[in-house]
């Protein structure tokens, strides 16, 4: 097993997890689901990189280009805006 082959386990369920608060109605959990989807994007992309995982790597900066995009329409609504 590589050093960091660990990481994709922690990656897989923070990804699940922001799977499940992107779901809910509640924007303030919605923004916490574009976090946790930032920070999954974040692992898989050091799992990637070790794995040369190199397809993986541009399609994380592409699912991060679109969190944060998601995490800009939500936050003005979670904080009543």
């Amino acid at each position: 097993m590589d050093d960091l082959d660990w990481v994709q386990w922690p990656a897989m369920l923070v990804t699940v997890l922001a799977a499940w608060l992107i779901g809910s109605r509640a924007p303030r959990r919605r923004v916490w689901g574009f976090i946790c989807f930032i920070l999954s994007n974040i692992l898989w992309v050091i799992w990637g990189y070790q794995s040369q995982a190199y397809a993986l790597i541009v399609l994380q900066f592409c699912l991060c280009a679109m969190n944060l995009r998601g995490f800009k329409k939500n936050a003005g609504s979670a904080t009543g805006q």
